[in-house]
C-alpha cells in the first residue's frame, strides 16, 4: 500500500486503517495478560497496515517488534521512545553500530551473532538488552537446549542484560506436537537457575495458553483483528476488531441469461437470468486470485451507513476486477460500495474461501491501493 488517501483516487477501492481498532485490540491482549509487558509485532510493514499507522494506534505499547533495521531507524526518526526488539537480530555484523545507536534489544538465535557480539563488546563498547532464542521444538530460529545455556553464560559474561525466549510450532493447535506444554517444559528446565525475563507467548498462546505466557509476550495477528488459526469463529470470544477495512465499488452491472458465463474461463454459469456486479478490486489490488465462487462480500443497498447484504463472488477473479451475483441485492447500483473485508466480512473467511490464510492477504495488498488512516 502507499497512495495517499488525500492525493487524486480514480479507482473507488481504498484500505481504511482505523487506529482505534488497534487501541482496542492492545487493550484487549492487556485484559488476557496483565501481568505481562508486550512487544506488539509489527514486522511486513505491520501486517500490511504500514507503520504510520501502527505508530498512533498502538502508541501505549510497551515495545515494538519487527525485522528490519531500517525500520527500527523509522521508528526513532518519527519519535518513538520506547523499547525495539530486532526479531531476528542483526544480518550482519555491520548492523552492530546502528542497533547500539537505536538501543535496540536484539535477538540472539545463533552462533555467528553471539561471536559478532563479543568481539564489539571487546572493542569498548556498551553491552545489548538480548533476548536470547532457544529452539524447544519449532526448529526453525534458536539454540538447541544442549547449547543454549553456553550461549547464555558466554553473553552474560559481557554484561548483557539476558532476557530468555522460544517460539511455539502449534499453539494455535492443540493435538499437534510438539506441543505448547512439551515446548514450555523443555524451556523451564534449560532456563533452570538462569537470571532473566522470559518471553514466550505469540498471539495464539495468549488466546489459548494463558499459563505459557512469560513477562514479554509477543501479540501479533489478533493485534490486528484476524485469527491466529485463520477461523474467525476461533477468536470471536475475544471480541477483537478488524482494523484494515479494504472497499471498492461496484463500477458496472451485467444482465445475463441462464447459461451465460462469467470471467475468465467461464468457470460460473448462469443459472438462471440474473444481475452480475462488477467491482473495481483483482489480483493486482491483492485480492486472491484462488477465491473460490461464494467467496462473501459485502454490498451496500440503502443510503444509511450500515445497510447492506452478503453477496457471492462468481466467477474467477482478474487483475483489476471481480464479478458478484447482485440475486441477493436487487437494489445494488454502480457506485454501490462494497467490502472485499473488515467489520462485515473477516478477512479470515475471505482467506478460508482461498485456501490461505488471513496472514497473507493482509500483508499482500498492493501498493497500488490508497490507504487512508482513520
Amino acid at each position: 500500500m502507499g497512495a495517499s488517501a488525500n492525493s487524486l483516487i480514480n479507482r473507488p477501492i481504498l484500505a481504511s486503517i482505523h487506529t482505534q481498532a488497534f487501541r482496542h485490540n492492545l487493550n484487549r491482549v492487556r485484559e488476557l495478560a496483565p501481568e505481562s509487558k508486550i512487544w506488539s509485532v509489527i514486522k511486513a510493514r505491520a501486517y500490511g497496515h504500514c507503520f504510520d499507522a501502527a505508530l498512533k494506534g498502538l502508541s501505549s505499547t510497551d515495545g515494538f517488534a519487527l525485522l528490519d533495521i531500517q525500520d527500527a531507524v523509522w521508528l526513532r526518526e518519527h519519535g518513538w521512545e520506547g523499547r525495539v526488539l530486532l526479531l531476528e537480530g542483526l544480518f550482519h555484523e555491520n548492523e552492530l553500530e546502528l542497533a547500539q545507536e537505536l538501543s535496540c534489544d536484539l535477538v540472539v538465535h545463533c552462533e555467528a551473532q553471539v561471536e559478532w557480539l563479543e568481539k564489539y563488546i571487546e572493542q569498548g563498547h556498551k553491552p545489548f538488552s538480548i533476548f536470547l532464542k532457544m529452539n524447544t521444538g519449532m526448529n526453525r530460529l534458536g539454540f538447541k537446549p544442549e547449547a543454549y545455556r553456553t550461549a547464555f553464560h558466554r553473553l552474560h559474561a559481557f554484561g548483557c542484560r539476558m532476557h530468555h525466549m522460544t517460539h511455539f510450532a502449534n499453539a494455535d493447535q492443540a493435538d499437534q506436537r510438539p506441543t505448547v506444554g512439551e515446548q514450555q517444559e523443555v524451556f523451564e528446565r534449560t532456563i533452570d537457575g538462569l537470571s532473566g525475563p522470559t518471553s514466550l507467548a505469540n498471539s495464539a498462546a495468549i488466546l489459548w495458553h494463558r499459563n505459557a505466557l512469560g513477562g514479554w509476550i509477543r501479540p501479533g495477528i489478533m493485534l490486528y483483528g484476524a485469527s491466529p488459526t485463520g477461523i474467525y469463529a476461533d477468536i470471536e470470544h475475544a471480541h477483537l476488531k478488524a482494523v484494515m477495512q479494504l472497499q471498492s465499488e461496484i463500477i458496472d452491472i451485467q444482465e445475463l441469461k441462464a447459461g451465460d458465463g462469467v470471467g475468465y474461463g467461464g468457470r460460473y454459469q448462469a443459472p438462471e437470468a440474473m444481475r452480475i456486479g462488477i467491482v473495481a478490486c483483482g489480483y493486482a489490488d491483492g485480492y486472491p486470485r484462488t477465491a473460490k465462487d461464494g467467496t462473501p462480500v459485502w454490498v451496500s443497498i440503502g443510503a444509511e451507513d450500515g445497510n447492506g447484504i452478503v453477496c457471492p463472488i462468481v466467477g474467477r477473479v482478474s487483475m483489476d476486477m471481480l464479478t458478484i451475483d447482485l440475486r441477493n441485492a436487487p437494489q445494488a447500483k454502480i457506485g454501490s460500495v462494497v467490502e472485499l473485508w473488515g467489520d462485515r466480512i473477516p478477512v479470515d473467511e475471505v482467506a478460508r474461501m482461498s485456501d490461505t490464510i488471513g496472514y497473507e492477504l493482509l500483508c499482500a495488498v498492493a501498493p497500488r491501493v490508497p490507504v487512508a488512516i482513520k
